[in-house]
């Protein structure tokens, strides 16, 4: 069997770099353990905007519970994803490594997973019980984890005795092929997903029986079918929307495989565009019953006396369009409203009512924080950092923080106009219709790369094209600034922050027999 093939079935090789083919197992050199070390829940939505929020400046109040666990805690306003698509981006949550290095480019390669050991071994070697409640969607099977509740898009686990209206929703939502109700969904909160992993959780949670525990509590929503019942359906309505930044007519200056996305959209359901104020009613709803749910979550853990002694992290896969540019969902480029995601910390620790709005973190760098939160080494072939000391209060190298990086792309060639462009081929087929699917062959060909640092931002391509933004004077990056000759330093200077963070990307897997001198906390800056 190759090392490839062994990594990808089991997640579980020695930091040697040596595999324990009879138990299975690993063990960290210069593990110390805390016993008392907290309990571990990570948060995460699907597709989640960095920027609908009211601590954040949104129009309306769309988590103000979060926003309370926020000023508790830390918040990280220039966080960013690895990658603008689930598999990839989840996958670094779990291995704190790059899409380059774990070898997870698309949504359908979850399998390809390339890793020594994941958040998942480290916890379980520490003593943890571990647990999913919710959507996984990357290389995790269930006998690796002690508890397992599974839940997708449109169906999700079900109780042996679940009442007929739970049943009927998950026919209901499948029916509705990730679309937009127009009218408030025709079932309680109660057969909604998030209040089903929610149950889920809590359930994990009883069964623990002051064991320290690790639980990824992990919400579909607000990702697509757009759907919410009331009274959320009536929280946010559609005419209190203000204009969008950029409609439709911006993609008049974008590639044109955004071109190519809307045309898309468009041939599966003429008119979309229309509905962009219902969609972002019913999203942000979403958002409003998945607080009220961390809420009661939150709750039962205060009752039982574990709230004070658990970390919690709120983090997002990626972001949504939802209407922007007059596009739906994902798919296209690396624009700020899909790799900015948010970040919050809260638990033992971590400084109170704490904003980084200078720093610049990944979803990559989650993994190697909680290492160091409950005092494990980091394992060989992590690429992200541990920011503990920073939520700590404790002194960190700014330098190492000034800037971020994220990919796109499945290789090949861009497709063009030239090419003959088949719709079909990216459909997705429901019970009663058919929708777009906006990760296909054409939207996600070539390879692309981002940096940013400041209010810069450098786009580059495989085929030597760049795309350069000022996101302080242009946040909604229509302003292509890559050949003005007056800004000769800065693109220079980006360039270098791109090549930095290509050569730091390189997969340091698999180690031989040289000894590596590894930066601390995975920091290349003093």
């Amino acid at each position: 069997m190759e090392r490839r093939d062994f990594l990808q079935i089991t997640g579980s090789i020695a930091l040697t770099g040596l595999p324990d083919s009879s138990t299975g197992s690993f063990t960290a050199p210069g593990t110390n353990i805390n016993r008392s070390t907290p309990n571990i829940v990570i948060i995460m939505t699907d597709q989640q905007r960095a920027d609908f929020t009211r601590s954040l400046g949104f129009f309306c109040d769309t988590q103000p519970f979060l926003d309370t666990m926020a000023q508790k805690g830390a918040r990280f306003t220039n966080a960013y994803t690895t990658s603008a698509l689930c598999a990839p981006a989840r996958t670094s949550l779990l291995t704190g490594r790059y899409p380059q290095a774990h070898r997870v480019r698309e949504n359908p390669g979850a399998r390809d997973a390339y890793f020594e050991h994941d958040i998942v071994d480290v916890l379980k070697q520490a003593g943890y019980r571990t647990g999913l409640s919710g959507k996984p969607h990357c290389y995790l099977e269930s006998q690796k984890l002690d508890f397992w509740r599974e839940y997708w898009h449109s169906n999700g686990f079900q109780e042996k005795d679940a009442p007929q209206f739970v049943k009927d929703f998950d026919n209901w939502i499948n029916r509705l092929n990730h679309g937009i109700s127009e009218t408030a969904t025709p079932y309680p909160v109660e057969a909604q997903f998030p209040y089903r992993i929610v149950n889920n959780a809590i359930e994990f949670v009883q069964q623990s029986e002051g064991k320290p525990f690790f639980l990824w509590l992990s919400f579909p929503e607000p990702h697509n079918p757009y759907q919410v019942p009331g009274p959320y359906f009536d929280l946010f309505p559609p005419d209190s929307f203000p204009e969008r930044v950029a409609g439709p007519e911006s993609l008049a200056v974008k590639p044109f495989k955004w071109k190519w996305l809307h045309k898309l959209e468009e041939h599966f359901h003429p008119g979309y565009d229309k509905q962009w104020r219902r969609l972002r009613s019913n999203y942000c709803g979403m958002l409003r019953l998945i607080d009220d749910q961390l809420k009661r979550f939150n709750t039962c853990l205060s009752q039982q006396g574990l709230e004070e002694n658990t970390l919690f992290i709120y983090v997002s896969d990626h972001g949504d369009f939802v209407g922007d540019y007059g596009l739906l969902r994902k798919g296209v480029g690396l624009p700020e409203v899909l790799v900015r995601i948010p970040m919050i910390w809260k638990g033992p620790g971590i400084k109170n009512n704490k904003v980084f709005t200078e720093e610049f973190v990944s979803i990559a760098d989650i993994m190697p924080t909680i290492c160091e939160a409950v005092g494990a080494e980091i394992p060989v072939g992590v690429q992200g950092r541990s920011i503990w000391p920073m939520l700590q209060g404790k002194e960190y190298p700014k330098a190492e923080f000034a800037g971020i990086y994220a990919e796109n792309g499945i290789g090949g060639l861009f497709y063009d106009a030239n090419d003959s462009l088949d719709y079909n081929h990216a459909s997705i087929r429901g019970p009663e219709n058919v929708t777009f699917d906006e990760l296909n062959s054409y939207t996600q060909s070539g390879r692309t790369r981002m940096v940013r640092k400041g209010d810069w931002k450098l786009v580059f391509n495989m085929m030597g094209q760049g795309q350069l933004y000022n996101l302080k004077d242009d946040p909604a990056e229509l302003h292509d600034l890559f050949q003005d000759p007056a800004l000769t330093d800065i693109r220079e200077s980006l360039f270098r922050e791109l090549a930095r963070w290509s050569i730091r990307m390189e997969d340091p897997l698999p180690v031989a027999q040289y000894r590596h001198k590894w930066p601390k906390r995975n920091w290349y800056e003093k």
